[in-house]
Formats: structure tokens, sequence, C-alpha cells
């Protein structure tokens, strides 16, 4: 290796783990948005799912997701250097490890308020060291599907991951949501819909901020490299069009917002700015910025719609997760032939409906058997006093909340 390879290698390493760095930092932005957007009585709790599915993703992916996804392998093989003596890169474990986790912070907030904490977390070893290794080793490892097809080869992509990642968190919320109910009073009896404001907006606001940066990891760190002039240049095409999405995502929910609840909603402009990002996740490279721009505000306004239908069809998803990562997610993969020409809206249909079926029903299949064994839901007694005296025995905010 001579020594502008090496200064390229070393450039490009450097760039790959400090991108995995700021994906890293976004399970703190998720943290702070989805500690925001519930009631002070559930903090507790909602912070140390957060931190615990962090730390499970960190070692399920270690021990066996990296393998299963990349390798083929099942146990103990790939970056433990044990079985076929296959070995992972350091970085590209640490980039990917750090998507993983992702996932799984989607699936938190969906959830919240009611689930039991252990419950949780049983399911977070299971989707991170199996479920979402799977449809990955289907998707970006390019292995056949069923030994019947290989995605790519149908037309099938996902720069870096508004399906593989966001759509898949979503699906297992889903499975969960559907099982574990609505939370107590948010439907009346004669099917209005009560809102249930969350306790600290501004730690939501500072959550979004924090995803909104962390996301120029997550889309410029899949580029992969940045040592030469057309990979730099690319890093830059997909920065621009990652903030220009968001950008236009939020400007389009708030004015939305206006229109219909003739009120700024700052919530809707926080998952319009979420969901702008998710829209162009898929592919960021392609697109002029003024389409990045188009295809961000689409995502806007499609998620302040979608938040809404789910509201009207009783699913509670107090953060709006699945209408930002599923419904958006989905809009994202559909989104990429348009500038991608190596991309078919059928390989989009046949990968979105693959990456579904798959994760919503191990996800369901898993969440069913939890709940016959140990349950998934809290007492209405625990609900109704806060998950964080029932689960964690401390309140987040002891001043202003009532304990015993």
């Amino acid at each position: 290796m001579n020594e502008l390879t090496q200064v390229q290698y070393a450039l490009d390493t450097f760039y790959f783990l400090i991108c995995g760095a700021l994906v890293m930092w976004m399970a703190a932005g998720f943290a702070m948005l989805e500690s925001g957007l519930v009631r002070a009585k559930n903090t507790t709790e909602i912070l140390t799912k957060n931190v615990a599915l962090y730390a499970i993703s960190c070692i399920m992916y270690l021990v066996c997701g990296y393998a299963i996804m990349y390798d083929g392998g099942m146990f103990l093989n790939g970056i433990m250097g044990i079985g076929d003596g296959y070995y992972a890169p350091s970085s590209d474990f640490f980039f990917q490890v750090v998507f993983v986790a992702t996932a799984m912070s989607i699936v938190s907030g969906a959830v919240a308020e009611r689930m039991k904490l252990w419950a949780f977390l049983v399911f977070a070893v299971v989707m991170t060291g199996f479920i979402y290794p799977m449809e990955g080793s289907w998707t970006w490892n390019g292995d056949a599907v069923f030994g019947m097809y290989v995605l790519g080869d149908l037309g099938f992509s996902d720069f870096a991951g508004s399906g593989i990642v966001h759509m898949a968190g979503a699906s297992a919320a889903l499975a969960g949501v559907l099982l574990l109910g609505p939370r107590k009073g948010k439907y009346g009896p004669k099917g209005q819909i009560n809102a249930i404001p969350g306790a600290n907006l501004p730690l939501a606001t500072l959550g979004t901020f924090i995803l909104w940066m962390g996301w120029f990891g997550f889309n410029g760190g899949s580029v992969l490299k940045v040592a030469d002039a057309e990979s730099s240049n690319a890093v830059a095409i997909v920065f621009l069009n990652t903030n220009a999405a968001a950008a236009a995502g939020a400007v389009a929910a708030l004015i939305l917002a206006r229109l219909w609840f003739k009120k700024a909603d700052l919530t809707m402009a926080l998952n319009g700015a979420l969901a702008g990002l998710v829209a162009i996740t898929a592919e960021p490279s392609t697109p002029t910025p003024f389409l990045a721009t188009v295809f961000g505000a689409i995502g806007g306004i499609l998620v302040v719609f979608s938040i809404v239908t789910l509201d009207k069809l009783k699913i509670d998803d107090p953060v709006g997760a699945i209408s930002v990562h599923g419904v958006v997610g989905l809009l994202g993969l559909l989104l990429v032939p348009i500038t991608n020409d190596g991309a078919t809206f059928f390989g989009q249909i046949v990968g979105a409906l693959t990456i579904f079926v798959w994760v919503f029903g191990a996800s369901f299949i898993v969440w069913a058997i939890l709940k016959a064994v140990m349950g998934i839901r809290v007492s209405e007694e625990e609900e109704y006093e806060g998950v964080d005296l029932a689960e964690c025995g401390m309140d987040a905010y002891p001043e202003f909340t009532m304990s015993k």
C-alpha cells in the first residue's frame, strides 16, 4: 500500500467513524424527542428504554446480528472471529450497529406510556439480534429472499435506509401497538379523540434538532468514503439534499397544520422535519436540491395526514413514529425511481412488501408470545400513576409530579 493509498484509507475510515458517531448521537435525539412528547410521569421509563435498547443493540449485533446480516452465519460468527474465520472490518461494524439501534429506537416511542419495560427489552434482543439482520441480509447484503430472488436484481434500491431501517422499525412498532392497545383515556366511548399533550416541548424540539444533525452522518456516511473528488462531491450533495428535505418537511407540515387546525402546531412541525429526512433517506444522492425540497415537502404533508388518520383508526402512537418512519419510509422508497435510473417501481414495491411482511409478521409473533408469557402492558393502576414509579421507582420531575 503506497503512501497516497494509506492516506485515502485513513481519511475514509476516519470519515466513516465520525459519521457513525453522528448516528450514535441520534440515540440522544430519540431519547429527548420521546421524553418530551410523553407525560411527566412516564419520562424516566422512556429514558431507561432508550439507554438500554442502545446497549442491547450493540451487544446483540456484535454477538450474532452482523454475522447474520453480512456473512450468513447464525451465532458467534464474524466480528468475534468465531466460526468460519470471517472477520468484519471494525469501522463497518460500528457504522452498521448504530443503524440497528436507530431502528429499535423507533419502536420505543410508539409503545410509550403503557408497555412493560422488561417485555420491551426482551423484544429488543430479538429485533436487533435476528429480525432486523435478516431483512438487512436480503437488502443491503444482496442475499436471496427465501431462496427465490435477490431484491437488487429486481431494481430495489435504498441508499441509507428509508425502508431497511425506518420502515422496518415502524413495522415492528405497529405490531406491538396493535397488540398493546391505546392508552387509557385516549379515545372516548363515542369515538372522540382526546389529545394527551407531552410534558416538555423544549426537550422534544432539542431532540428533533439532534436527530436533524445526526442525519448528516446517517445519509452522508452511506456514501462510504470521502477521500477522492467524486466521493467528496457526492457527500456534499447528500448533505445539501438532506438538509433541504428536512427544512421543506418542517415548513410544509407547519403550513398544513395552520390551514387545517387553525394553529401553528409545533409537534406537527417537528414531525414534518423528521418526515422530510425519512423521505430523502432512500436516495439523497441523485435528486437535484429542488427535487429534494419537493420530496421533503411531500413527506411533511403526508405525515400530518397519516397522524390524523391513525388516530381516527384508534392506533395510538404517542410520538407519531409509525407515521414518520413507516408511512413516509414507504414514500421514500417509492420516490427513488424518479431520479435513480437503477431502481424500478416494481423493485421498490417488492422490497417494501418484503420488509414489511417479514418485520411485521415476525414482530407480531414475538409480541404475542411475550404477551402470553409475561404480559406486555402495565396494569391500569400503574398506567394511571405513571410507569416511572411502577417500572423504575423514581420520578423524572419529583418536584412537579405526585408520588407516594
